[in-house]
């Protein structure tokens, strides 16, 4: 690996990494490993027709791909002619996504071949010219659109819809993207070297998937195993065997149902050298089970969109602390405010905010949001937090999730704590519900374990009452099934508090 990582573009730093090593395996697909060479060849074919199809400096190519090897080729060739690439989410639909696809204003949308025919409509009506491909062979020949160049630092659009549902745009820049991943080696030492196999199977249209589990590999010189979805757990399970993958990345969701298939067959994954989880927060009995089944723990870390992704990891198994997400990485400088911005001091529970160069200009073509949550170069990350005399960060909550029961803050996080540690209790998800009195009150989601049939809502709030003050004890707990999830494995929060109680039982 190199140690001289002056490339201040994508493209650049792909050809840099490689050079000399072009016949090197490079990704694992569809039960096949890749020379570099291959991908790049790859590459060269998509530079080509994307030319000929008019998609030039400051472009934006939507690309609602699985993950696959066309998802590096396109963006790569997208890159080399000063453009950037949006993925988006293909399992959604043009239909469905056509304000994301708006707010974009991209040049194409390319799509796979068994989704052409829904896609055909929806994007006439948008004014989108629309390209089916194979996820591992030559584009076809097709024309685009001339779309609004923008500036050619942006490398990645990512949509996101936050805590409001709304969507927004996200641009990130080659600089952006290069600082997280020049950061991520030198935050935990060993997980890039030339032994180090990525699993890449989060979805590429989240930052996360996108950039540590693809870019920080395929720019840093060193093998992945390319999986287009996690589901059925049983084919990711085979392709981390298969191909040797020594460095998971993942989201909590994916690591509860990767443990759950291994424990229901008693197998247990050899050679496992890393397990970094991001996106959600980590139930930290998880820990455990991971050494179990996995043989080593997990590096929880902490990021968003607007930071390209990660703001602070878990360095090592044998100084992480169970509850934090590490330290921030070193080019970040942070501050921490009460709600309303007044500086607070570090070790102060507050507001966190963060400034360096992975931090996004802001949203894209959207002057209000921007001035919301940026201030100058100083982003709101929205969520609250407790750092230690260690610098370790304890992610308290987010700023939007805080219940607020007659004038008291109430944490969901500390709610479902207390529920979860009821032995009836799988999981459980706490958010407020509109009160004339109190202004909010909280209220309970419940999965039950498959044994507890018998356990019953008044149970569940007399077993809190002993546990929290009153404010905090819920007022209403329901039980289901599953939960709203993103499509990033995130629980929907916001769809959980439209949800109706109707009675305990």
């Amino acid at each position: 690996m190199r140690n001289d990582l002056t490339e201040t573009r994508l493209e650049d730093r792909f050809a840099a990494v490689w050079k000399g090593k072009e016949n090197n395996d490079c990704l694992w697909w569809n039960g096949e490993w890749w020379p570099w060479k291959r991908l790049n060849e790859l590459a060269d074919d998509c530079e080509l027709k994307l030319k000929v199809s008019g998609f030039g400096k400051g472009q934006r190519l939507a690309v609602l791909l699985p993950n696959s090897p066309m998802v590096f080729a396109l963006s790569i060739a997208a890159w080399r002619l000063g453009g950037a690439v949006a993925p988006l989410n293909a399992r959604t639909g043009v239909v469905n996504m056509v304000s994301n696809i708006k707010k974009i204003d991209p040049h194409s949308l390319v799509i796979t071949e068994s989704a052409y025919d829904k896609a055909v409509e929806p994007s006439k009506a948008i004014g989108i010219p629309i390209v089916a491909v194979k996820l591992d062979a030559p584009l076809p020949k097709w024309k685009g659109r001339v779309a609004a160049p923008e500036s050619e630092d942006y490398a990645i659009f990512f949509s996101t819809s936050g805590t409001s549902g709304n969507p927004k745009a996200v641009g990130c820049t080659h600089a952006n993207l290069l600082d997280n991943i020049n950061q991520l080696p030198e935050q935990i030492p060993g997980l890039v070297d030339e032994e180090s196999i990525f699993l890449n199977v989060l979805p590429n249209f989240h930052t996360f998937g996108n950039n540590v589990a693809g870019l920080l590999p395929l720019m840093s010189g060193v093998r992945q195993t390319i999986v287009p979805s996690f589901v059925p757990v049983d084919n990711t399970i085979n392709a981390i065997e298969a191909s040797g993958t020594n460095v998971i990345i993942a989201v909590p969701t994916v690591m509860t149902f990767m443990l759950g298939a291994l424990a229901k067959k008693d197998k247990h994954l050899k050679g496992i050298r890393f397990v970094v989880t991001g996106g959600d927060r980590l139930n930290t009995q998880m820990d455990a089970r991971c050494k179990e089944y996995l043989g080593v723990g997990i590096l929880e870390g902490y990021g968003l969109t607007e930071c390209s992704p990660v703001v602070a990891v878990s360095r090592t198994e044998e100084t992480k602390k169970l509850g934090t997400v590490g330290p921030v990485l070193k080019s970040y400088d942070i501050r921490i405010t009460d709600r309303d911005g007044t500086p607070l001091g570090l070790n102060d529970e507050g507001v966190l905010w963060v400034k360096g160069p992975s931090v996004a200009p802001g949203y894209f073509h959207d002057p209000e949001n921007t001035k919301e949550r940026f201030d100058g170069e100083w982003f709101n990350t929205g969520d609250v937090v407790q750092i230690d005399k260690d610098g370790y960060v304890k992610i308290v909550d987010r700023a939007t999730d805080i219940i607020i029961v007659s004038g008291f803050n109430v944490y969901p996080q500390e709610v479902e704590a207390v529920l979860c540690e009821h032995p009836s209790v799988h999981s459980a998800i706490a958010v407020g519900e509109k009160n004339n009195v109190a202004g909010e009150l909280v209220k309970a989601f419940i999965i039950k374990k498959d044994d507890a049939d018998d356990v019953t809502a008044k149970e569940l709030m007399n077993y809190c009452k002993d546990r929290l003050a009153h404010y905090k004890v819920p007022r209403k707990i329901g039980f289901v099934t599953e939960y709203p999830i993103s499509p990033t494995g995130k629980v929907l929060r916001r769809e959980l508090r439209k949800m109706k109680i109707d009675k305990n039982k």
